[in-house]
């Protein structure tokens, strides 16, 4: 801008426009055009600069870590576009920012979400334990995943009974040490926990020696007295083989008697207001209990709505006729023995309750 005034006053004095000037004229007035020139470009150059500044400090990070803002400056040329892009950036990282923020909300919901989930699972897993303790894990499974699987209703249903009892136990008892007798019923309650499990049966109760199982309360009251059945037959072999690994090792050996019975009675839980327990009550409960023990060693006696759920008919050869107490009319039962099966010539001999003698055929329990 300093040297367009001079350009000037050269082209007009080579056109003859100006006055032939001396060399002293001509001097000062191109140099104060020149001085004018260059006031005028300081000017404009310092007003660039100062909105360059102001753009600088209206676009330089913020240390509180706050959004960035849109700015609005009155500035023109390619300062306007610088500032307008800013302004285009900042929507865009605004934008970017709350939709970081809407994630994260929905990350935190579902993290909450996840750790409901965990926590259902975990207890879902604990109570898939509980009752597998007394339940067939197959039976759970089926409970679980049922629209109304609730094990723990009170309810009237025709079920099946069983109790088995190790026979003679008081005696053998007193024979062997603590830690002996605990051993010999943890196999036995093992085995026969594992048989039950395996025909759908549930769990009640140990009772001293005793083991008390319910068939038929998922099912139907034929499903449970032939499930029952069942169980107890191979539940009596299971204790010949296992008596006869005991009788090897110089151990004390026992037999078993089982009574089953078929009937209406009450599934609830019972108990007081710390400690209930899901336990079946009725008479068919107190005459499954007085089978068993009119049972002796390796006998099974079933009551007679036992007997109708069976594939094959019992014969009369194995019918009998009880008397038990507070009870007018007798009542009839059949008797079942694993005669086919040869138990160790070490097993304790127990002397049957008295009741009529008769030959009682072998029943296998299938169809």
């Amino acid at each position: 801008m300093g040297i367009l005034p001079f350009l000037l006053a050269v082209f007009l004095y080579t056109r003859g426009e100006m006055d032939t000037p001396t060399p002293t004229t001509l001097v000062v007035f191109c140099s104060a055009l020149v001085l004018f020139s260059m006031l005028i470009g300081f000017s404009l150059l310092r007003k660039s600069s100062d909105q360059m500044q102001l753009l600088a400090q209206k676009t330089a990070a913020s240390d509180s870590g706050e959004s960035p803002q849109p700015i609005d400056l009155k500035v023109e040329g390619e300062l306007k576009d610088i500032a307008e892009n800013f302004n285009n950036v900042v929507g865009q990282l605004n934008r970017a920012n709350r939709d970081i923020q809407s994630r994260s909300f929905q990350l935190q919901a579902f993290a909450s979400d996840l750790s409901e989930s965990y926590e259902y699972l975990e207890n879902e897993n604990n109570l898939r334990s509980q009752l597998c303790r007394y339940v067939d894990n197959d039976l759970v499974e089926k409970l679980m995943v049922s629209s109304d699987g609730q094990l723990l209703k009170n309810e009237r249903k025709h079920v099946t009974i069983l109790f088995a009892d190790i026979r003679s136990f008081t005696t053998l008892s007193e024979h062997m040490a603590p830690e002996e007798v605990v051993t010999m019923l943890n196999e036995f309650f093992t085995m026969a926990t594992e048989i039950l499990f395996k025909y759908n049966g549930m769990l009640d109760k140990f009772v001293g020696d005793q083991v008390m199982a319910v068939f038929g309360h998922i099912t139907d009251e034929k499903s449970g007295a032939r499930s029952a059945v069942r169980a107890a037959l191979e539940m009596q072999k299971a204790t010949v083989a296992l008596m006869q690994e005991r009788a090897k090792k110089g151990l004390p050996v026992f037999q078993v008697g089982i009574g089953i019975n078929t009937g209406s009675a009450i599934l609830a839980s019972v108990g007081s207001t710390n400690r209930m327990d899901y336990t079946v009550i009725g008479d068919t409960v107190n005459i499954a209990a007085r089978l068993e023990k009119h049972a002796a060693g390796r006998e099974i006696i079933i009551g007679e709505r036992t007997s109708m759920h069976l594939p094959k008919k019992m014969p009369l050869s194995a019918r009998q006729e009880v008397k038990m107490k507070n009870r007018l009319q007798p009542l009839v039962c059949y008797i079942l023995r694993s005669d086919s099966i040869n138990g160790p010539a070490t097993l304790v001999k127990t002397k049957p309750a008295p009741r009529v003698q008769m030959r009682t055929p072998v029943y296998d329990g299938r169809s």
